[in-house]
């Protein structure tokens, strides 16, 4: 049977791996892209391997790891409200008429 300390060992290594599948998306991304571009899933991998690092920092009851972890999760959802409140933008313009132009940010 697997001891508690070696489960929360896993789960730090795979909230680790999430967090590290963010850049290899980015990567991948971009270079098809050809320019540097930050592609939703990278904000979703973000998320979920700071959960899960989050998870192993207060198991481990480190508050210098839980603040990191903590604050970085407040900017991956923010970042996930603005895509999708500029998809919604979007699609209500569509339905408008408006085409979905962009007015520059003003």
């Amino acid at each position: 049977m697997i001891s508690a300390a070696n489960a929360w060992l896993a789960i730090g290594f795979l909230g680790q791996a999430f967090f590290s599948m963010r850049f290899l998306i980015q990567w991948i991304y971009s270079e098809r892209m050809k320019k540097s571009l930050i592609p939703v899933p990278f904000w979703y991998f973000s998320i979920g391997g700071g959960i899960t690092l989050l998870s192993y920092a207060i198991y481990r009851e480190d508050p210098v790891f839980i603040v990191g972890q903590g604050a970085g999760l407040l900017v991956y959802g923010r970042n996930l409200y603005f895509i999708f409140r500029e998809r919604h933008q979007q699609k209500a313009a569509l339905a408008s008429g408006d085409g979905g132009g962009s007015d520059g940010g003003a």
